[in-house]
């Protein structure tokens, strides 16, 4: 296990960490820009992370937003918590809208199947999430909402089941 991964999850629960969220997109994305993605926050922190792109429901352009995940077998949990914010991410209702997405993955890009995970499942996989990030627990009292969850499944895999 990476050994900022630790010092990582136990920041993600301390309430101060929302006041300086919003420059940590900002930085994922100056990051991204400048190593060509090979280099993320996550990843320095030795935490998992996709990169999906998706066309946008509305425009049809091509939007790419970098993901805290949970590595689930052949498939990837993301969690749309929005950092505790009342309202849903946009990039849920640009999944919501798609069957399918390209997933970046630890130097591989693949096309993932999209499903949102509602009820029994949401909650089978509620305690796989807060492993991966506890903070989740934080993010959601904050929010009042309950975040949207999918699983992300690549194509080939999908088949094959």
């Amino acid at each position: 296990m990476h050994p900022l991964a630790a010092i990582a999850r136990a920041i993600g629960t301390k309430p101060w960490l929302m006041k300086i969220e919003p420059a940590i997109p900002r930085v994922e994305r100056w990051l991204a820009r400048l190593t060509h993605g090979r280099i993320t926050l996550l990843r320095l922190a030795g935490l998992p992370g996709v990169r999906i792109t998706v066309p946008g429901r509305t425009s049809g352009k091509p939007r790419t937003t970098n993901l805290l995940c949970v590595p689930h077998g052949d498939s990837f949990i993301v969690n749309g918590s929005n950092w505790g914010r009342p309202q849903h991410p946009a990039w849920t209702a640009n999944l919501m809208a798609a069957d399918t997405a390209e997933v970046f993955f630890e130097g591989d890009t693949f096309t993932c199947q999209v499903r949102q995970v509602t009820g029994e499942e949401r909650a089978r996989l509620w305690p796989l999430m807060l492993q991966v990030w506890p903070g989740y627990r934080m993010e959601h009292e904050m929010s009042g909402r309950e975040s949207r969850v999918f699983v992300l499944t690549p194509v080939a895999a999908s088949a094959a089941a």
